[in-house]
């Protein structure tokens, strides 16, 4: 009887755990995943949006961390991959 009992006491904090995981880790671990396949397939002539706000234009896309990206005629900038917020069409 005791082990129907133990059984009985986790279930809802295993089922608790399910819900949690496909409700919100899965869903993050998906945007994660098309972020960095964004990212990867990143462009020349690509237009950005940085995490600051700033509207870009992928200029050279290096093996690194960086990419150079121009902001208007007269600024290119190195740009850390990892700020890049969405591409965008224009």
């Amino acid at each position: 009887m005791q082990q129907g009992s133990v059984l009985g006491s986790l279930l809802p904090l295993i089922v608790l755990f399910a819900i949690f995981y496909f409700l919100l880790i899965r869903p993050q671990q998906k945007q994660a995943k098309a972020h960095k396949a964004m990212i990867d397939a990143l462009a020349k002539g690509d237009k950005l949006v940085t995490n600051g706000g700033f509207k870009a234009t992928v200029v050279k896309v290096a093996e690194g961390d960086f990419i150079t990206v121009k902001l208007n005629d007269d600024t290119i900038v190195e740009l850390d991959r990892n700020f890049v917020a969405k591409k965008i069409d224009e």
